[in-house]
């Protein structure tokens, strides 16, 4: 097999139409391209069996990323990394409507519950909030399965979760098995897992369409199972760990990722990430990312995979550079 050629992947990227979206990731970010209609999430850099993102340039350009994280999982992921698929998964998310509170079960019970190789750690950074804005993220202390059982069947989710306002720049981590849910009107970059493994409390599918009503006890029944875990989130405007010429705010550190935002007005030189590949979420103008091959245009609203192997790369925005960078907290061995 010839050797890797490491250089930034821009990738194509899918669509959700769930009923919370709206037009928020066309309207406020920018992206272009983008069809007619509600568009809820757009997947921006995924190897999920139902989202194979597919390379759009260079060398690998019409090659499955799955196939590529197959065949250089070193070189591409990071040395010494073995797994079913690309660990980390990145997101638009327009809540524009109420996202549903739901819950993702975490690694154990992914295995145990759905035969799953992971589960799904997620973390929320709030790219565009509307004044009063907020998250519901927790079970409020002394909350019993029966009392949560009895709220969502009313309806009542503020009885027995815990409300908290956030805003531009905020960042939560939200473990798996913590029930959850925000909006309206607010637009997130995710990064999590991958795995789209879910259970709502709600009444309503994820499209608006109501349940019958032995399918609504059936999934909130389900939910409640894989709602293991006791950690209170809280939202984080996150701690500035290098300034100058390019401004480095880490957003949330947790154990399957990190999030930092990265500003900059200037031309900066950077070796991204702990050892592993790097994913870029581009929320200003567009920047070139020039490396030892050539260079590669971030377009505004569009995201970029940097493999283990790429090493320092040369960041030139076109105007003022807003990105969001997300990676593995060091190299190991992923599930499977």
């Amino acid at each position: 097999m010839p050797p890797f050629d490491a250089y930034p992947l821009l990738l194509t990227y899918g669509i959700r139409r769930y009923a919370f979206g709206a037009r928020a990731i066309a309207d406020r970010l920018g992206k272009e391209g983008l069809p007619d209609g509600v568009i809820a999430e757009t997947w921006e850099v995924s190897d999920h069996d139902d989202e194979p993102a597919v390379v759009l340039n260079g060398a690998y350009r019409g090659r499955r990323l799955r196939e590529l994280v197959r065949a250089f999982p070193d070189a591409l992921v990071g040395p010494g990394w073995s797994g079913p698929h690309l660990p980390l998964l990145v997101k638009f998310l327009d809540a524009s409507h109420r996202l549903p509170v739901h819950v993702h079960p975490d690694d154990a019970t992914a295995r145990a519950r759905y035969a799953a190789p992971n589960g799904k750690d997620e973390a929320w950074h709030v790219v565009w909030a509307a004044p009063g804005a907020s998250v519901l993220v927790g079970v409020r202390p002394g909350v019993d399965r029966g009392a949560l059982r009895a709220a969502f069947r009313a309806g009542a989710y503020d009885d027995v979760l815990l409300r908290h306002p956030v805003a531009a720049g905020d960042t939560v981590l939200v473990p798996g098995g913590v029930l959850h849910g925000f909006g309206p009107d607010t637009l997130i970059v995710e990064v999590q897992q991958t795995s789209d493994l879910s259970e709502s409390v709600m009444p309503d599918d994820v499209y608006g369409l109501p349940l019958a009503p032995d399918a609504w006890a059936e999934s909130l029944e389900r939910a409640l199972a894989i709602a293991t875990s006791e950690a209170r989130p809280r939202p984080d405007a996150g701690a500035v760990v290098a300034s100058g010429a390019l401004r480095r705010t880490v957003g949330c550190r947790g154990e399957r990722f990190v999030l930092e935002r990265w500003a900059f007005s200037a031309e900066t030189t950077t070796a991204p990430g702990e050892g592993g590949f790097v994913t870029l979420t581009n929320l200003g103008d567009a920047v070139d990312v020039e490396h030892a091959g050539g260079v590669v245009t971030l377009p505004r609203a569009a995201s970029c995979l940097l493999p283990a192997a790429l090493g320092e790369v040369r960041l030139r925005p076109s105007g003022g550079g807003d990105l969001v960078a997300c990676f593995e907290p060091g190299v190991g061995a992923g599930p499977g």
